[in-house]
Protein backbone atom coordinates (compact mmCIF):
# COMPACT_ATOMS: atom_id res chain seq x y z
CA UNK A 1 0.00 0.00 0.00
CA UNK A 2 1.23 3.49 -0.73
CA UNK A 3 1.00 6.28 1.84
CA UNK A 4 -2.15 7.78 0.34
CA UNK A 5 -3.84 4.38 0.54
CA UNK A 6 -2.82 4.04 4.20
CA UNK A 7 -4.14 7.53 4.99
CA UNK A 8 -7.38 6.75 3.19
CA UNK A 9 -7.66 3.36 4.93
CA UNK A 10 -7.57 4.93 8.40
CA UNK A 11 -9.86 7.81 7.48
CA UNK A 12 -12.42 5.32 6.12
CA UNK A 13 -12.06 2.30 8.38
CA UNK A 14 -11.54 3.86 11.84
CA UNK A 15 -15.16 4.54 12.74
CA UNK A 16 -14.41 5.79 16.27
CA UNK A 17 -11.95 8.44 15.09
CA UNK A 18 -14.29 9.47 12.29
CA UNK A 19 -17.21 9.72 14.72
CA UNK A 20 -15.07 12.08 16.80
CA UNK A 21 -14.19 14.32 13.84
CA UNK A 22 -10.57 13.18 13.49
CA UNK A 23 -8.66 12.84 10.22
CA UNK A 24 -5.24 11.56 9.24
CA UNK A 25 -3.77 14.37 7.14
CA UNK A 26 -0.29 13.01 6.47
CA UNK A 27 1.49 9.65 6.50
CA UNK A 28 5.07 8.74 5.63
CA UNK A 29 7.32 5.92 6.77
CA UNK A 30 6.93 5.60 10.58
CA UNK A 31 5.24 9.03 10.80
CA UNK A 32 1.67 10.30 10.83
CA UNK A 33 -0.23 13.50 11.53
CA UNK A 34 -3.82 13.51 12.77
CA UNK A 35 -6.02 16.57 13.24
CA UNK A 36 -9.36 17.52 14.72
CA UNK A 37 -11.30 20.74 15.15
CA UNK A 38 -12.49 20.99 18.74
CA UNK A 39 -16.25 20.77 19.08
CA UNK A 40 -18.44 21.17 22.19
CA UNK A 41 -18.69 17.36 22.46
CA UNK A 42 -14.87 17.18 22.91
CA UNK A 43 -15.05 19.23 26.13
CA UNK A 44 -15.31 18.00 29.70
CA UNK A 45 -17.30 19.56 32.56
CA UNK A 46 -14.55 22.17 33.10
CA UNK A 47 -15.10 23.31 29.47
CA UNK A 48 -11.65 22.19 28.33
CA UNK A 49 -10.69 19.37 26.00
CA UNK A 50 -11.46 15.98 27.52
CA UNK A 51 -8.40 13.83 28.22
CA UNK A 52 -10.07 11.02 26.30
CA UNK A 53 -10.25 13.21 23.19
CA UNK A 54 -6.52 13.99 23.45
CA UNK A 55 -5.76 10.29 23.97
CA UNK A 56 -7.91 9.25 21.00
CA UNK A 57 -6.30 11.79 18.68
CA UNK A 58 -2.80 10.65 19.72
CA UNK A 59 -3.76 6.98 19.43
CA UNK A 60 -5.17 7.60 15.93
CA UNK A 61 -1.86 9.13 14.83
CA UNK A 62 -0.06 6.13 16.38
CA UNK A 63 -2.27 3.75 14.39
CA UNK A 64 -1.42 5.37 11.06
CA UNK A 65 2.32 5.73 11.77
CA UNK A 66 2.73 2.21 13.09
CA UNK A 67 0.87 0.75 10.10
CA UNK A 68 2.69 2.86 7.50
CA UNK A 69 4.47 -0.21 6.14
CA UNK A 70 1.12 -1.82 5.29
CA UNK A 71 1.67 -4.48 7.97
CA UNK A 72 -0.95 -4.61 10.75
CA UNK A 73 0.34 -3.18 14.03
CA UNK A 74 -1.83 -2.99 17.14
CA UNK A 75 -1.29 -0.91 20.25
CA UNK A 76 -0.32 -2.97 23.29
CA UNK A 77 0.65 -0.20 25.73
CA UNK A 78 0.17 3.56 25.84
CA UNK A 79 0.41 6.47 28.23
CA UNK A 80 -0.37 10.17 28.03
CA UNK A 81 0.82 13.22 29.95
CA UNK A 82 -1.37 16.32 29.65
CA UNK A 83 0.25 19.73 30.18
CA UNK A 84 -2.42 22.21 29.20
CA UNK A 85 -5.95 22.35 27.90
CA UNK A 86 -7.75 23.95 25.00
CA UNK A 87 -11.39 24.76 24.37
CA UNK A 88 -11.43 25.77 20.72
CA UNK A 89 -9.50 25.51 17.50
CA UNK A 90 -7.57 22.76 15.75
CA UNK A 91 -5.53 20.12 17.56
CA UNK A 92 -2.69 18.34 15.79
CA UNK A 93 -1.05 15.05 16.81
CA UNK A 94 2.27 14.06 15.25
CA UNK A 95 3.60 10.56 15.76
CA UNK A 96 7.18 9.40 15.15
CA UNK A 97 8.96 6.09 15.56
CA UNK A 98 11.39 5.96 18.49
CA UNK A 99 12.58 2.38 18.12
CA UNK A 100 11.43 -0.49 15.94
CA UNK A 101 12.06 -4.21 15.88
CA UNK A 102 10.46 -6.95 13.79
CA UNK A 103 7.58 -7.46 16.27
CA UNK A 104 7.59 -4.49 18.70
CA UNK A 105 7.88 -0.78 18.04
CA UNK A 106 7.80 2.31 20.25
CA UNK A 107 6.46 5.71 19.19
CA UNK A 108 6.21 9.24 20.61
CA UNK A 109 3.28 11.52 19.84
CA UNK A 110 3.03 15.24 20.52
CA UNK A 111 -0.38 16.94 20.61
CA UNK A 112 -0.33 20.67 19.93
CA UNK A 113 -2.78 23.45 19.20
CA UNK A 114 -2.70 25.48 15.99
CA UNK A 115 -0.19 27.91 17.59
CA UNK A 116 2.23 25.05 18.29
CA UNK A 117 1.72 25.02 22.06
CA UNK A 118 2.35 21.55 23.48
CA UNK A 119 -0.82 20.18 25.10
CA UNK A 120 0.21 16.56 25.67
CA UNK A 121 2.78 13.88 24.99
CA UNK A 122 1.85 10.26 24.38
CA UNK A 123 3.99 7.15 24.24
CA UNK A 124 2.75 4.04 22.50
CA UNK A 125 4.05 0.55 21.86
CA UNK A 126 2.72 -1.62 19.08
CA UNK A 127 2.88 -5.29 18.19
CA UNK A 128 3.38 -6.07 14.49
CA UNK A 129 1.29 -8.97 13.26
CA UNK A 130 1.85 -11.05 10.15
CA UNK A 131 -1.25 -9.54 8.50
CA UNK A 132 -1.48 -6.92 5.75
CA UNK A 133 -3.79 -3.91 5.93
CA UNK A 134 -5.02 -4.84 2.44
CA UNK A 135 -6.62 -7.97 3.90
CA UNK A 136 -8.69 -5.85 6.33
CA UNK A 137 -10.36 -3.52 3.86
CA UNK A 138 -14.14 -3.64 3.84
CA UNK A 139 -15.74 -4.50 0.57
Amino acid sequence: MDMKAIRDFFNKEDSFASHNGMKITEVSEDYARAEMDLQPYHLNGAKTVHGGALFTLADFALAAASNSSGQLALSINSAISIFRGANQGKLIAECRLVNGAPKLASYDVSVRNRNGDLLATFQGMTYRKNVSLDSLQAS
